[in-house]
């Protein structure tokens, strides 16, 4: 079976990794992609590593161009995803790679992002318990945030066997510069970024913590705490969350490896390292792939969990192609790979 797919927001840093992993997927037909600023110009103008493509014109982000599909991407800026979503039709499926429809609380939504909650979509993090079979059955998927993707997958075998209860949980995630988006930013410039690194988002303000609070509590934390820290690093892709939390009195590190390696045995894009070796955001590169290492500090009394990830990829796009898969029936692999890209 091939699927149309459509891509809206295709000459940013997600939607255009989007069209390069749906370029590679042997059951879908790229339809429409779609811009705003860009709509008229040459695909190939702005994703210049997609030559197959080059020639393809960008159309208007509008409901017109994106009816008549099986299913669309949305890399939209957020709060732009609820009111195109409205106007196309239910039987398209749709993966929003925005934060329009992640968090259950209105409340939170409002005190995040200002403005009136959209409604929630089913989560598209497939590794979450149960998920899996909620996500097969979707019309409407919400894509997590790419910091959330990374502290979840490194907390979720310790939250949901209650190795770890929830509480006083520290996360500092350092992220490359291709999660602020496309958008020229003055921090964001080479004379700016390169050889420095700052924290942004400090106590508690950061728009991704209360998604990491919702994830906590699926998995089964029942009043989680958190203080979440995100640094920007000189480098253009790649999250590395570095997680740790309290553990009861003499539980070793052997002991939460072995539940890391049950909870993880089966997922085709996690990978538990062996012990001793810790994840980097260069063995990602490009893939789909989660990196994670866990071990216990004693003197401390805290959990150690570190996991890499490609921001755009298994953060953002790859993910959103992970659950199109799940959606239609495909093997979850298809068009996706476990495989980094190096030097």
């Amino acid at each position: 079976m091939t699927i149309r797919v459509a891509v809206a927001g295709c000459t940013g840093y997600a939607g255009g990794e989007a069209v390069r992993l749906l370029a590679g997927h042997p059951e879908v037909e790229i339809g429409a992609l779609t811009g705003n600023s860009s709509v008229g110009s040459r695909l190939g103008d702005h994703l210049p590593q997609l030559p197959q493509l080059a020639e393809r014109r960008v159309e208007p982000t509008e409901a017109a161009s994106l009816a008549d599909h099986d299913a669309v991407i949305l890399a939209l800026p957020h709060g732009a995803s609820a009111p195109l979503a409205a106007a196309l039709p239910e039987t398209i499926r749709l993966f929003d790679c925005g934060a329009d429809f992640r968090l259950r609380s209105a409340a939170d939504w409002r005190h995040y992002y200002g403005s009136d909650h959209a409604g929630t979509w089913p989560y598209g993090l497939p590794e979450l318990p149960g998920q899996r079979a909620v996500l097969s059955q979707a019309q409407r998927v919400a894509q997590p945030g790419c910091y959330p993707t990374a502290s979840t997958l490194a907390l979720a075998p310790a939250v949901a066997s209650g190795l770890v209860t929830g509480e006083d949980i520290v996360i500092v995630a350092a992220s490359g510069t291709s999660g602020a988006g496309k958008a020229a930013k003055t921090h964001l410039l080479a004379s700016e970024i390169l050889g420095s690194t700052s924290a942004y988002g400090v106590g508690g303000s950061h728009r991704h913590t209360p998604e990491i609070l919702q994830n906590l509590r699926q998995l089964g934390a029942a009043d989680p705490t958190l203080s979440f820290t995100p640094v920007l690093v000189p480098m253009a892709r790649g999250i590395l969350a570095t997680c740790t939390a309290p553990v009861p009195d003499g539980l070793t590190a052997a002991e939460v490896y072995a539940q890391y390696e049950r909870f993880y045995r089966d997922e085709p894009f996690v990978w538990l390292l062996p012990p001793g070796q810790w994840p980097q955001t260069a063995s990602v590169l490009a893939s789909n792939s989660v990196q994670v290492q866990v071990t216990v500090d004693e003197r401390a009394g805290r959990l150690v969990a570190v996991a890499a990830i490609d921001n755009l990829t298994k953060g953002t796009a790859g993910g959103a192609v992970q659950c199109l898969n799940l959606a239609f029936g495909f093997p979850e692999t298809t068009g996706l790979t476990v495989d980094g890209v190096a030097p």
